[in-house]
Order: C-alpha cells, then sequence, then structure tokens
C-alpha cells in the first residue's frame, strides 16, 4: 500500500472539491443572502484539510496499484461525505445536527436523493443549489471528473476509473485512453445537462429551477427544491420533459457516445440491455397508468401521466415525484419499490442492481432449466451473439447473492433499532438501491428515524453507489496482504 501516493491524491482531489464550494457563494451574492460566510468556512476547511495531505507528499510521484485505486475511491467519497455537510452545519437558516448532515450529504453525492431537511420552499437559494450541485456531481462519478480534467492523475488513472464505474463489466473504454475517456463521458454529461435546462426553462420554470432541477434530473438524483417535489409546478409538460430526460439518463452513457459519434440512434435498439430497460419502463408504466384507472385514483389522462413519471422515476432511481405514491393501493407502491431493484442500465447514472445484471440472470436460470432436459448438452450464455464468459457470470450472480444478504441485514439492523417492517423495509430499498422515497414513516423525509438507523442507511447509501464490492473488497484480509 503506497501510504504517500494516496494520501497525495487524496489532498488533491479534496482541493479539487472545495472549489465546488465556490459557486454557492456566488449564488448567495446573486440573492443577497447571509449564507457566503459559512461556504466560505467550509472552503476555507476543505481546501486546507486538501492542502495538508498534499503538501507532504507532493512529490512522490509513482504508478497506482488496483488496491490502491480501491482504497482512494472509498476513502474519497468517505471525506467528501464529512466536508460535504459542512454547509447543513454552518448555515443558520439550515443547521442540522451532525448525524443529518453527514446524511443530506451522502445522499446528495450518492444521487440517492432521500433527505431529512423540511421547508424547502423557503430555504437560502445557495443551499437549494449547493444541494442539487452535490447530484450533479456524484452523478457521472466524481473520480471520473477528477480523471478527465486533472492529467496528473493520467497515470494509474485506470484503477480509479475501474474502481469508481458502476457495471457489471468494468474494463471497458470508449476511447484508447482513459484520461480522453473520462472526457467524453463528462462532455456528454454536461450536454445532457444543458438540453435539459433549456426544456425545463422553455416549459415555464425560472432559470434556477430549470438549472438545479436538470442537475438532480440527469443524475438521477431526486433533490427538489420544494416540498411537494416535481408537484409543484402542477405541469404535465415539465413532467414529460423529466420523463424524457430520467429515461435517457438510464441508458449508458457509453451508448450515448456511440450515438454522438456515429449519428445514429440505431445503437439503442441493438443493444440487449437498453432494448429490455426501454421495454420494462414502457410495460410499468402501463400496469402502473392502468392500475391507477381501474381502481378509480384518477381519469385516464392523469393515471397515464402520473403513473408513466412515478414508474420512471422510481425504475430510474431518481425519486422525483408528482403526487403521494405511498397513498395509493397498496400494489402500486410495493410494486414501484419492486422496480428499483432493477434500476437503469449498467454505465449509466442510475441505481440498482443494474438491468444488465438482470438480464445475465435470467438467461442463466433458463440454462439451468435446459440443463435438467439435456444434461449433457452445451448451454452458453449470449448477449448479442457473443458468449458471456463463465468468470462474469460467476460475478454477477456473487453480486446478486451479495446484494441480497447486505439488503436484509440493514434491515435486521433497522427492525433493531424500533423501525416497523414496512419502514426498514422499503428505507433498505431507497437508499442500497440510491433511490431515495421510501414507505411507512419514511415517505415523506427521513428527519423523524433515531441516528443510528440513519447511520446505517449512509452506509447503504455508500455501499449502493460503490457497487457493494468496492467497499467490501477493503475488509477481506486478503486485499491487505503484501
Amino acid at each position: 500500500m503506497q501510504l504517500s501516493a494516496i494520501s497525495r491524491i487524496l489532498g488533491l482531489l479534496l482541493m479539487v472539491f472545495s472549489l465546488t464550494l465556490l459557486p454557492p457563494i456566488a449564488v448567495a451574492g446573486i440573492y443577497l443572502e447571509h449564507t457566503r460566510d459559512a461556504f466560505f468556512l467550509a472552503f476555507a476547511i476543505t481546501f486546507s484539510l486538501g492542502l495538508l495531505m498534499w503538501v507532504p507528499y507532493r512529490h512522490h510521484k509513482v504508478d497506482l496499484r488496483t488496491r490502491d485505486g480501491f482504497v482512494i475511491t472509498v476513502m474519497f467519497w468517505l471525506e467528501l461525505g464529512l466536508v460535504g455537510a459542512l454547509p447543513f452545519i454552518l448555515v443558520d437558516e439550515v443547521h442540522l445536527s451532525f448525524a443529518n448532515s453527514v446524511f443530506e450529504s451522502i445522499s446528495g453525492l450518492t444521487t440517492t436523493g432521500a433527505t431529512v431537511m423540511t421547508g424547502l420552499d423557503i430555504l437560502p437559494k445557495s443551499i437549494l443549489y449547493y444541494r442539487q450541485q452535490l447530484h450533479w456531481l456524484g452523478g457521472i462519478g466524481i473520480v471520473v471528473i477528477a480523471v478527465a480534467i486533472m492529467p496528473m492523475l493520467g497515470v494509474g488513472g485506470m484503477q480509479l476509473y475501474r474502481a469508481e464505474t458502476p457495471g457489471p463489466v468494468k474494463d471497458s473504454k470508449l476511447t484508447p485512453r482513459i484520461t480522453q475517456t473520462a472526457k467524453v463521458l463528462f462532455i456528454i454529461y454536461v450536454v445532457l445537462t444543458g438540453l435539459c435546462t433549456l426544456c425545463y426553462y422553455l416549459a415555464g420554470m425560472t432559470f434556477f429551477d430549470a438549472l438545479t432541477h436538470s442537475f438532480s434530473t440527469i443524475a438521477t438524483g431526486g433533490f427538489a427544491n420544494y416540498d411537494a417535489s416535481l408537484g409543484y409546478f402542477h405541469s404535465p409538460a415539465i413532467n414529460l420533459i423529466c420523463i424524457f430526460f430520467m429515461a435517457v439518463s438510464g441508458i449508458s452513457f457509453g451508448l450515448h457516445y456511440y450515438t454522438w459519434v456515429r449519428k445514429s440512434a440505431l445503437h439503442y435498439g441493438r443493444n440487449p440491455e437498453a432494448r429490455l430497460y426501454l421495454l420494462m419502463l414502457l410495460a410499468g408504466s402501463v400496469i402502473v397508468a392502468g392500475y391507477l384507472y381501474y381502481v378509480g385514483t384518477y381519469n385516464f389522462s392523469d393515471s397515464l401521466q402520473h403513473g408513466a413519471f412515478q414508474l420512471v422515476s422510481i425504475m430510474t432511481s431518481t425519486g422525483f415525484s408528482t403526487q403521494t405514491f405511498s397513498e395509493w393501493p397498496t400494489f402500486l407502491p410495493i410494486f414501484l419499490m419492486v422496480m428499483s431493484f432493477f434500476g437503469a442500465c449498467a454505465g449509466s447514472t442510475g441505481g440498482g442492481i443494474k438491468v444488465g445484471r438482470m438480464l445475465i440472470l435470467a438467461k442463466q436460470s433458463l440454462r439451468e432449466i435446459y440443463r435438467l432436459i439435456h444434461p449433457n448438452a452445451v448451454f452458453p450464455i449470449k448477449i448479442r451473439n457473443r458468449t458471456v464468459p463463465e468468470r462474469v457470470a460467476d460475478a454477477v450472480w456473487a453480486f446478486f447473492g451479495v446484494y441480497l444478504a447486505v439488503y436484509y441485514l440493514m434491515v435486521l439492523l433497522l427492525l433493531a433499532s424500533g423501525l416497523d417492517f414496512l419502514t426498514a423495509w422499503s428505507a433498505t430499498a431507497a437508499t442500497l438501491n440510491c433511490l431515495g422515497p421510501g414507505l411507512g414513516d419514511v415517505a415523506a423525509n427521513f428527519d423523524g428515524i433515531n441516528d443510528f438507523a440513519k447511520w446505517v442507511l449512509i452506509a447503504g447509501m455508500l455501499l449502493g453507489r460503490l457497487e457493494i464490492f468496492t467497499l467490501l473488497v477493503l475488509f477481506s484480509p486478503m486485499f491487505w496482504r503484501r
């Protein structure tokens, strides 16, 4: 373990992150708010900590190893969660407790969208902007951004990129150089954010609301500037725009890249994962909308609008809402939470287990059934006429098994803390799937649960964002052996 190199890069990344505390200062200046001093103090603390970690080892430039990449990635998310909580502690209008501040910070960075804050409609604009900015930074992956804008991380950058990027296959590259790959992903991310902002603005949002809500839409985060979420606007046009960009953000950014380069959208239809993902969004929307209309909750048009919106929002792990879906007939809230486990595509900003993994699991399950009928036959798992390596299939099953084990361990811990089963079950799904809203006592927000439960859910958010193994590998004795 190269501690000097790890400290140098963590310090460097922390100093870069401190610069993201400057835009909220500008927002506070524009709206004449008294939060500037708090944000500047948070900036000074974060930059100073980074400087202290970087200066002693600034000349230690060595190639990173795979183990170093995992340590840097996990430690960086942990320290960002802590320093990212500073504005929530220091701003008088918010002044959250330490546990609540870290919860809100981690929820923003992991694009979970679960919140402990209420009265959003009257909070300072600078705080609202900061919450959404956390989403935007965490959506594409802070390490990916760092690799894109900091050439000094080009050496060993692949180790950071592999540890950070979500999905069942982490070794694929869009371009020959990892730095160029990160830049391409970042450019696509910025372009989508700009388009979403423009569409929201033209649909009737103020520029501030359009910009900040585009941050959380493209990042599939779910933070909103109002307690009523997007339901505040009562606009079918805004809802349709949100549905489109949530669905787009749930598709692999690698496919967006190929569409951009080759000027063709045919790649979406040819990709099995994207095809299944879009089919599930369509079928799920029909089920939710049809059930709402069947039981008489809304008329046909409202059932279609709210049903499709909520299904796309939940399955892509965004977490926006136009209605209080937890009050819908019992089948629908549970169905929506189950769909969040499927999540979005690998390589997207969405959470969940990922549709790609579910596709491999389904094909492997069918293969086992076929083997019962023909024990001696060979049935390779194929996706797009390519055989899936046994190592990948085994890794997917291992991930699925560990995911369920972690999930029910969290549920048991929450039950032990005093939460009822529905609250514990949905809160775990909301955080481990990086979803946001839950059911029961966490349907509106997470402020009412105890601090122990919040720390369990904070761990769940980090596990979900880092795809479990990236974090759990640090607890393996083999990882620390020379």
